[in-house]
């Protein structure tokens, strides 16, 4: 019998802190955590309004801090930020507002090996606790390799202020956890792939918690934020369990960077891949209509028009999906889809 060689490192957030006023706490968490003197906020116009002012005013009670004002999660961005965190000295990021600002953080502490603390201010994706960034160009979005936070600050007062639409895309980003992880187990199948037991779990309890609690998860009711916070977070968490977004994302991701491709910035990422996820379990054998259900019972979109694409770019974006991420596997198969195919199972789900 050969020796046993097999290792696995992983990185996980050392404090989560979800719930009321949580952003209250930021200052005692930078003690905790012993951060330095310095650090940098890494934030938008609007999410600086709505909670980066307040952290700022708190943390510079104990130490130097410093804003950085930026927006989308762009190669160009995250160069100018990384430049100003250096100009500053900061030892440590708080990143506040939505998945473009957290991404950036992500990816500026990984280039300098600082620590970060992810402090969202909506929760539109699972993207808040998780260890990949999604950056974009002029033509389409990357998932790359970043780091995770140290900490996650979670305000559900804070959240519940942000437009609902926002917590509906972030439902519709766990609900996709069901078609990955069966993808993922395609996979295993056909392939030397492993499938990690432990994200799956994780990753299915997370998506089968929104189902169940759907008809609780409404506008302007902060305890939904606080329902919606946990699968978020533990989503994160299966990825980084995993090593990769693979618990998380697969043909239905596929799908919607394609729709990036067709047409940037016409719906949100959680929104465009809830309403493939419909068409890949579809796809899958699977019970699509209990995704396109629970997406209804949300107030999250099920249709193309919905998220403002006509039949002819969703047939596309369904075609080209393949072609988003060539190394990894899916119910798309070798060669994706045909232009028939297509268009019959967009038909078939009422996406179309």
């Amino acid at each position: 019998m050969s020796d046993f060689t097999k290792n696995k490192a992983m990185e996980f957030p050392r404090i989560v802190d979800i719930g009321h006023d949580a952003i209250e706490n930021v200052a005692d968490v930078c003690d905790k955590l012993k951060f330095g003197n310095s650090g940098m906020i890494i934030t938008g116009t609007e999410t600086y309004r709505a909670a980066a002012k307040r952290i700022e005013d708190m943390v510079s009670e104990r130490r130097s801090i410093s804003t950085f004002q930026t927006t989308n999660a762009t190669f160009d961005n995250i160069e100018k930020a990384e430049k100003a965190a250096r100009e500053q000295n900061a030892a440590f990021l708080l990143a506040v507002g939505g998945g473009s600002k957290i991404d950036i953080a992500k990816m500026v502490a990984k280039k300098i090996d600082i620590p970060f603390l992810s402090i969202p201010t909506s929760a539109a994706h699972d993207g808040i606790a998780s260890d990949r960034a999604s950056i974009k160009s002029e033509k389409e979005s990357f998932s790359v390799s970043a780091v995770s936070p140290i900490g996650i600050i979670a305000d559900s007062k804070v959240i519940n202020e942000a437009p609902y639409r926002y917590l509906a895309a972030g439902c519709a980003d766990v609900l996709c956890n069901l078609t990955a992880l069966n993808d993922w187990e395609f996979s295993s199948r056909i392939s030397d792939e492993k499938i990690s037991s432990s994200a799956e779990i994780i990753a299915r309890h997370a998506a089968e918690e929104i189902i169940s609690n759907c008809n609780y998860i409404k506008p302007g009711i902060e305890e939904s934020v606080w329902l919606v916070l946990k699968t978020i977070v533990a989503s994160g968490v299966s990825m980084l369990i995993a090593g990769s977004s693979r618990p998380t994302s697969g043909s239905e991701h596929m799908f919607s960077h394609a729709l990036d491709v067709i047409r940037p910035d016409t719906a949100l990422h959680g929104e465009q891949c809830g309403v493939g996820a419909i068409m890949m379990m579809k796809l899958q054998g699977g019970n699509w209509e209990r995704i396109r259900d629970t997406l209804k019972t949300i107030g999250a979109p099920t249709t193309g028009k919905q998220l403002g694409f006509t039949d002819e770019e969703i047939i596309r974006a369904l075609v080209m999906a393949r072609e988003m991420r060539k190394e990894r596997f899916t119910i798309l198969g070798d060669r994706g889809l045909t232009k028939a195919a297509a268009e019959r199972v967009a038909r078939s789900t009422g996406v179309i």
